[in-house]
């Protein structure tokens, strides 16, 4: 699995290469543009979940103990905690989110019924998971529900009643767009409180603030110890992340507004990144200081959290539901509804069995990013290399709603 992994990473980092070498100034239009900022707000919280908000409080003290784990050595706990969530393993998402806008028109690869099957399979075996990771975690964000180990009834509430809210807002795409920019305030608005009380109201100051974030520093020094795996650990973040990937990239590809290719690079390596950075130094702040979440606190990161899930479950119940044209329209919003409510609990009662892992998943999306080459390079190559701007009838479209607005 290792040696399959990293021949994926080495396949991305060098198509994304070739992306930027010769696409580097093309506008880039999808079906459905929106302005910048809403396109970022959905990529943002689409293609994050609450891992962002739950894991790096649990996850400091391991890559600090370097007698359990000398190989983070090379870095501090701050800098492995963002290289494991940030900047360059969203490259993935550029690279999708191009493919998808300018390529795949072209090439339709993603139509042949073999393909969509094997997409589908992934988009809803990751919807599963996401919702399975905010059930196992809740135990240690929500002690005072239960023992702080076991998951109980109530964490079973929560969560079926986040994959139901995400069912009913992917029924329409206004709901997700909605969600999107809302779930973004918070998370902003979620920070900001945290960042006052720990250097405004706390025994903390801003230059404190500003040591920290430095501290990310040391993973811009080190980037090249994060294009292969580190370690167990690393891979099972490195395969979850190309779960994510093309059907992410699938998704916000239909939301690309005419920005170029080196603007759509900065919108997603660089823009997420700088609020991953922020959060992340807040949080280490937390951490190194022993200071106690409150409780109001622990249920705004709660909130955000959940919310993150919705939008993600959206984003690829919308996405997996459209490829299959199992739409609400379709089958009527009560039947989809239902239908997709069943579907998700089931899958995510498979990952709590530990019947499935996000690892196969992964690996299955990078058997895709090969076979899509192949086929390119088969019957494709040229009508690629002739490629010069996104596809016509995207431009037309967008020219119309530059006029209208």
């Amino acid at each position: 699995m290792t040696l399959w992994l990293s021949a994926g990473l080495l396949f991305t980092f060098a198509a994304i290469a070739l992306i930027l070498y010769k696409w580097w100034d093309i506008k880039c239009i999808g079906v459905t543009p929106v302005r910048t900022f809403t396109f970022i707000a959905i990529l943002f919280t689409s293609g994050l979940d609450v891992g962002l908000i739950m894991f790096p409080l649990t996850e400091f003290g391991g890559y600090g103990d370097l007698s359990a784990s000398p190989e983070y050595g090379f870095a501090n706990p701050l800098a492995i905690e963002f290289g494991f969530w940030a900047f360059l393993i969203w490259g993935f998402y550029f690279l999708t989110c191009f493919y998808f806008a300018i390529i795949e028109p072209r090439v339709q690869f993603f139509e042949i019924p073999l393909v969509k099957v094997v997409n589908n399979v992934v988009i809803i075996g990751t919807c599963a998971f996401t919702a399975y990771l905010l059930l196992v975690n809740l135990p240690w964000y929500l002690p005072q529900l239960g023992d702080g180990e076991s998951v109980v009834p109530a964490f079973y509430f929560i969560v079926f009643a986040a994959i139901g809210l995400a069912v009913y807002s992917s029924s329409k795409i206004k709901y997700v767009r909605i969600l999107s920019l809302g779930s973004s305030l918070l998370f902003i608005a979620l920070i900001c409180g945290m960042w006052f009380r720990a250097f405004v109201l706390g025994a903390g100051s801003p230059a404190d603030f500003l040591g920290t974030a430095g501290m990310l520093g040391e993973y811009f020094a080190n980037i090249h110890q994060f294009v292969l795996p580190i370690n167990d650990y690393h891979e099972f973040y490195l395969f979850w992340w190309f779960a994510w990937s093309i059907m992410i990239g699938q998704f916000t590809a239909r939301f690309v507004s005419g920005i170029r290719t080196w603007q759509l690079l900065i919108a997603m390596l660089v823009v997420p990144s700088i609020a991953i950075g922020v959060w992340f130094s807040v949080l280490y702040h937390y951490h190194a200081e022993g200071l106690q979440i409150a409780a109001f606190t622990n249920l705004a990161m709660i909130t955000v959290g959940v919310l993150m899930v919705v939008n993600s479950l959206d984003s690829l119940i919308r996405l997996y539901t459209d490829n299959l044209n199992m739409t609400a329209r379709r089958l009527g919003r009560a039947n989809y509804v239902v239908f997709n409510f069943l579907a998700m609990v089931g899958l995510t009662m498979l990952f709590q069995l530990d019947f499935l892992r996000i690892q196969w998943v992964g690996a299955l999306v990078i058997a895709l990013y090969f076979a899509c080459f192949a086929y390119i390079l088969a019957k494709k190559r040229a009508d690629v290399m002739a490629i010069e701007a996104s596809p016509k009838e995207n431009i037309l479209d967008f020219r119309k709603i530059e006029l209208a607005s």
